[in-house]
This record gives structure tokens, C-alpha cells and sequence, in this order.
């Protein structure tokens, strides 16, 4: 059964779309939403600046019956135990808050992506990788580290795994791709001019194209499967934190996608690699 979505997960999500009013409405519930759960809606309207009908309006937008209803909503999202509130890091911040902001932030998006994942995209790409004969992964920056993370994890499945972060190489390697090849490339924006022309390139032969990847961005357009994830973060202007975090999941998604394509006797062959590390790790007593 698909879980019901997390009502300030959904309230975040949805905030740029909000009129003025409701905004206002939002972001008051966001900065205290235990607070807003033992409100009046007088109270809440106060908090807000905005009128009661204003409040009520807000919460049949999002499903409510009225502002009682909303409140027993917000208090069911509340009680699952994760706080769904993104909240920026300040400068007057200090150890006893900045820490659990991040932490907030990244399973903010960690279970917001879990609401949303692109399971058919996740599974075309299991089967796009299950029978490559060659991988490769491409990023730049930041999304770099992640594809070296996806070579660790992928060089265990009797395939030919490679990851580049030089872009000159990155476009050689894409004009000398053939059949069987899969060029997955990595980018929270998806619009890397460098990633997209080498995408482009590979395009042109006949490779497959998996990208993880903004939907819409100009990554996906030159891809032939994109597993888009939304993640409120802006990287223009900060170091990227739980987009990375996310994209690091969705390859442990796959990785796990393709094990389970493999089967159980696929099992031995693992077991192997793992067993070839005891020599290299004193013994715990």
C-alpha cells in the first residue's frame, strides 16, 4: 500500500504556488507546525496576518474539510516521527542548532523523494544496466563524487564499470560508443553544458543515455530514461547537501534493482568480493 503523503511535505512542495495570502498561511505553519497544531484559527490568523477565511480557504486547498480536520492532518504528518520543515542554516546559528537543522533537511528530502520516486523510470533503468556490456558514469563537480560512489557499487556485477571526470575524455568516450553501451550521467540541474554535449555526442551512436537528472532540463531531453527526483535545493548559490545525499540513494536503489535482477545465485559471486577484504581488517576481540 503506497503511503498517504506527508501533509508538510506536501505543503513545502507546493509553497511557490501559493497566492499571497496562503503563503503567509504556510510559512507560519512551516516555522511552528507544532504550535499551529494547539492554534485557534484566530490565532493562527494572527500569526500569519491574514484572515480567518483566509486560514480556511488554505486548509481546503490541501484536502481539509475546515481548520479542525487540518489540524488532525498536521498532527497524523507530525507524528511520524520526521519534522518536515526546511530550514537554512544561519549565521546566527551554533552547535546546539545548526547540526539538527541538517540533519532535518536531509531526511526532509530524503522522505520527500521517497513519496515520489519514478518507479518505472527506476525499473527501466534496472534493465538498461542489467544488460549493458559496458557503464559508464558521468559527473561533474559535486556529482562527480557520486559517480565514483556508483563505480564502487556497480564494478560487483561482472561488468565493465568506468567513471570520468574529465570532460575531453568524457566526449572521446561518448563519440566511441557502440551497442550495449550505457553512458549514465549525473547532475542535479541538468543543465551542465559540458554533461549535456557529451550526452549529445553519445546520443548520436548507439548507446543507451540514463540520466539522473532534473525532468524538463536539458540533460533529459538528450536522455532515454531519466529518473528525475525533486530536491528543494539551490545549488547556484549553495554547496549541494541533500541532493547529493538523494542521488547517493537512488543508486543504492539500483544497485539493489539489479542484485535482485540477478538473482540468488549471483549471491556466491558476491560473497566472494566481500570475503576478499577479511585479510586486510584486524579482528575485533
Amino acid at each position: 500500500m503506497t503511503p498517504e503523503p506527508n501533509l508538510l511535505a506536501v505543503i513545502q512542495r507546493q509553497l511557490s504556488e501559493l497566492n499571497k495570502s496562503e503563503a503567509k498561511v504556510a510559512k507560519a505553519i512551516l516555522n511552528a507546525p507544532e504550535e499551529a497544531t494547539r492554534s485557534s484559527i484566530a490565532s493562527l490568523a494572527a500569526a500569519a496576518g491574514v484572515s480567518e477565511p483566509s486560514v480556511n480557504r488554505f486548509c481546503k486547498r490541501f484536502g481539509a474539510t475546515g481548520f479542525p480536520d487540518f489540524k488532525l492532518q498536521l498532527a497524523t504528518s507530525l507524528a511520524s516521527g520526521v519534522r518536515y520543515v526546511s530550514r537554512a542554516v544561519e549565521f546566527s546559528d551554533d552547535i546546539n542548532t545548526f547540526p539538527t537543522k541538517l540533519f532535518d533537511n536531509a531526511i526532509n528530502a530524503l522522505m520527500t523523494a521517497k513519496e515520489e520516486l519514478p518507479l518505472k523510470a527506476i525499473a527501466r533503468a534496472v534493465d538498461q544496466i542489467a544488460q549493458a556490456r559496458r557503464v559508464y558514469f558521468f559527473g561533474l563537480g559535486t556529482s562527480a563524487a557520486v559517480a565514483r560512489d556508483a563505480e564502487h557499487k556497480f564494478f560487483r556485477f561482472n561488468v565493465p564499470v568506468f567513471t570520468h571526470e574529465d570532460p575531453l575524455m568524457q566526449r572521446m568516450l561518448a563519440a566511441s560508443a557502440g551497442v550495449g553501451d550505457l553512458f549514465f550521467f549525473i547532475s542535479h540541474t541538468g543543465r551542465t553544458k559540458v554533461l549535456v554535449e557529451a550526452a549529445e555526442i553519445a546520443r548520436q551512436t548507439e548507446a543507451s543515455i540514463v540520466s539522473l537528472t532534473a525532468e524538463g532540463s536539458p540533460l533529459a531531453d538528450k536522455s532515454h530514461c531519466c529518473i528525475n527526483v525533486k530536491v528543494e535545493e539551490d545549488t547556484e548559490q549553495y554547496l549541494p547537501m541533500t541532493s547529493r545525499l538523494v542521488q547517493l540513494v537512488i543508486l543504492d536503489v539500483l544497485a539493489a534493482g539489479v542484485t535482485l535482477r540477478r538473482g540468488e545465485g549471483f549471491t556466491p559471486h558476491l560473497a566472494r568480493i566481500k570475503d576478499s577484504l577479511k585479510d586486510t581488517r584486524f579482528q575485533t576481540s
